[in-house]
């Protein structure tokens, strides 16, 4: 965390110019502040993992909450409303199905005086980044695919008999390039899962970045 707070205005800046690939040494220098304040800030916005054009988007009170989340004296009843909100939202998310504005809807609901969407849903990316961190990961080209089904099922309906027929969903991820491939076969019985491994090597290597959709026609 920086030791001394800056601007809002001064902050956003700091960002700009960072983005545009300007070095940190140069921004102190452009801006009257020195490299370590420009660094720390850097480094915030990088874990935060949002764009310059979404921050150049949010107003100062946002900006301030967004990077310095250690604000909490006299902090007002709404904010402490929201917050408080924060962990059963973040349990609730953890549900098939829910979604962060559903959240924001329950929370609107019970506080029709609360912070609008946008609002809630920067504040609330913020807090989760807080509170559960993730660990970055380098990957070498062609090292590692990430293989699993779903849990959730497709469904088809047969032409000839209009049975309607439920399909395991197979995902395959290559770790460096997040090239996806996608199966819907019947089961996940070994011989299923170890055909669509095969499918998503073959794949990717024939038609590398593109998302696919087949079906398995085993009889």
């Amino acid at each position: 965390m920086a030791n001394k707070t800056i601007s809002m205005s001064k902050l956003k800046q700091i960002i700009k110019l960072h983005c545009q690939g300007t070095g940190k040494r140069t921004i102190g220098e452009t801006l009257g502040i020195s490299k370590n304040t420009a660094k720390a800030y850097i480094e915030i916005f990088r874990s935060l993992k949002i764009t310059w054009d979404e921050l150049s988007k949010m107003s100062d009170h946002e900006v301030d909450r967004l990077f310095h989340p250690e604000k909490t004296v006299d902090q007002p009843e709404k904010l402490k409303t929201l917050y408080e909100f924060f962990p059963y939202a973040e349990k609730k998310l953890r549900q098939r199905g829910v979604t962060i504005h559903m959240m924001w809807e329950e929370y609107f609901n019970k506080n029709p005086d609360g912070y609008k969407a946008t609002h809630f849903n920067n504040l609330f990316k913020a807090y989760r980044r807080r509170v559960t961190p993730s660990m970055h990961m380098d990957h070498k080209a062609g090292d590692k695919m990430y293989v699993d089904f779903t849990g959730e099922k497709l469904s088809i309906v047969d032409p000839q008999t209009a049975e309607i027929i439920m399909l395991e969903v197979f995902v395959a991820v290559l770790g460096a390039s997040q090239y996806t491939y996608v199966e819907a076969v019947e089961s996940q019985t070994v011989e299923d899962f170890i055909s669509c491994c095969e499918n998503a090597l073959h794949f990717s290597v024939v038609r590398p970045g593109q998302l696919f959709l087949t079906t398995s026609n085993r009889q």
